[in-house]
């Protein structure tokens, strides 16, 4: 018996199917390579959709693979030679007490520091003052070795002031300033001028001055009580004796509330410190400081039972409280 005929498809009408077929699939990034006789089933194979990078950015690329493999290891060998340095680095020798009073030592050897009787009279020096009186000269004085500061008049008096208001007001003793026909002042930087007197305290005698011109940086001297002083602290005494000066002795407090007599028997005064600072006339007047460089007193007088008038090593001096009072300030 006849088989019927089995007819396969032709090669274009095979074409022309799968390219329908192929545009009726969605699209995919793979593409099915055509079967060989023979061959199993088609398989897809993925499609290679990377393009290959232009040539700067290959350039790019080895420049920092280049980089790369040149710079660590400089990393890394610097790091290692920090560690190395931090690890065998010797350290800082520990101070000791014997180490800094040996540095001290060595620093006051090399230095010299002021004393304390130095820095206790720069604190008070540009609050001293020279205090001159004049008057009109007897004819027979004249020429005679008195000084003459204008036609006719001479230096009566010469002592010492000291500024406890930095406007110009002074503290001295009224015997430098007594009987003078006009008074006249020196300041610690040179500046010479006149002065008035604006009150008196005979009984302590003391005498409050005002100037009639001062220097710009005028200082006023630090006042201190006399509450706490007591015999055997130092002291300074700071005047211009026989005119000389400013001028600075030292000593101690020999005594408190002593009393002193005039050799003339003119002047009576109590509650006197006592101290043997060097003094002589052109003292009067002048600042008893302590070693703070505070005043507590107002150099008056001294004991000398002859007729030589220079220090024999017992001086008084007014109390501050007692100075204050005469300038109108208010006590302590």
């Amino acid at each position: 018996m006849r088989r019927p005929a089995v007819y396969s498809r032709s090669r274009s009408s095979s074409a022309t199917q799968a390219a329908a077929d192929a545009a009726s699939q969605p699209p995919d990034a793979s593409v099915a390579l055509p079967a060989r006789p023979g061959d199993g089933p088609e398989e897809p194979v993925p499609a290679d959709t990377s393009a290959p990078p232009p040539p700067r950015a290959r350039r790019t690329a080895a420049f920092s693979a280049a980089v790369r493999r040149v710079a660590l290891p400089l990393l890394t060998v610097g790091a290692l030679a920090v560690a190395a340095v931090a690890v065998w680095r010797p350290m800082p020798p520990r101070l000791t007490q014997d180490d800094i009073d040996a540095a001290v030592r060595h620093t006051l050897e090399k230095s010299v520091l002021p004393s304390a009787f130095t820095r206790a009279a720069q604190k008070v020096g540009p609050s001293v003052v020279r205090v001159a009186g004049y008057g009109k000269a007897d004819k027979k004085k004249q020429g005679k070795g008195y000084k003459e500061k204008e036609e006719g008049e001479i230096e009566r008096g010469i002592g010492t002031g000291v500024v406890i208001v930095d406007k110009g007001v002074i503290l001295t003793n009224l015997h430098v300033v007594a009987g003078a026909d006009h008074i006249r002042v020196t300041f610690a930087d040179g500046l010479e001028t006149t002065a008035t007197v604006t009150g008196t305290q005979p009984e302590h005698d003391l005498a409050v001055l005002q100037a009639h011109k001062i220097p710009d940086d005028l200082e006023a001297a630090t006042l201190r009580s006399t509450d706490g002083l007591r015999p055997g602290d130092e002291v300074l005494a700071i005047g211009f004796p026989f005119g000389i000066g400013p001028s600075v002795s030292a000593g101690i407090v020999s005594g408190l509330k002593r009393e002193f007599h005039s050799p003339e028997g003119k002047r009576q005064l109590s509650n006197l410190i006592q101290f043997d600072a060097a003094a002589n006339p052109g003292n009067s007047g002048g600042p008893l400081v302590t070693m703070e460089g505070e005043v507590v007193g107002i150099v008056t007088a001294i004991l000398n039972p002859t007729q030589a008038r220079t220090f024999l090593g017992i001086g008084f001096a007014v109390p501050i409280e007692n100075a204050a009072a005469a300038a109108g300030m208010p006590p302590f």
